[in-house]
């Protein structure tokens, strides 16, 4: 080391040095659920029916399943099955459709998949936080692919974007 005299003034510079690149250091948080009560303790999610024109028979189950395990990972709630949950969550996919999006000629060469959800959240200790909302996503597929093509392809998604919108409606502040 020719640029330092001596082992004190090398120590001082790395300390320094370690010591502006910790302060230099950006931290943030990012909490996906708003603060809840601490008197809500309980859950319950009552099987969500399809109720849409077509069923797809996997998205009810799925869905169901999938809206519990993100509620039980996430939170601190626990799943019950009793009339008394703190917090009731039911509802029904309500749209399951395709639609044309674009037309080349006499084809079609997109379609896009509507799936619809009505929620029913009922919070057993505050009324007033009690609502219903109706939810929706939209998927643009391949207009050569079959229905049951796209329900193979797009159920992970669909279950997937579903459960995180339910429970962003209910349990985040946006």
């Amino acid at each position: 080391m020719v640029f330092f005299k001596n082992k004190l003034t090398l120590s001082f510079l790395l300390i320094l040095c370690a010591a502006f690149f910790n302060a230099a250091t950006c931290k943030y948080s990012f909490n996906d659920v708003g603060a809840l009560s601490p008197d809500v303790k309980t859950f319950r999610v009552n099987y969500l029916e399809n109720k849409a024109q077509y069923v797809n028979t996997r998205l009810s189950p799925d869905l169901t399943e999938k809206l519990k395990q993100k509620i039980i990972s996430t939170t601190r709630l626990r799943q019950t099955n009793s009339d008394d949950a703190h917090y009731d969550i039911s509802g029904y996919v309500s749209q399951y459709n395709i639609t044309f999006v674009s037309i080349t000629g006499n084809n079609t060469s997109g379609n896009r998949l509507n799936v619809g959800f009505h929620l029913s959240f009922k919070n057993t200790l505050d009324d007033s936080k009690s609502f219903e909302a109706d939810l929706s996503r939209s998927y643009d597929v391949n207009a050569d692919a079959s229905l049951s093509q796209i329900d193979a392809s797009l159920s992970p998604d669909i279950v997937r974007d579903l459960s995180d919108e339910i429970f962003n409606k209910i349990f985040s502040n946006w």
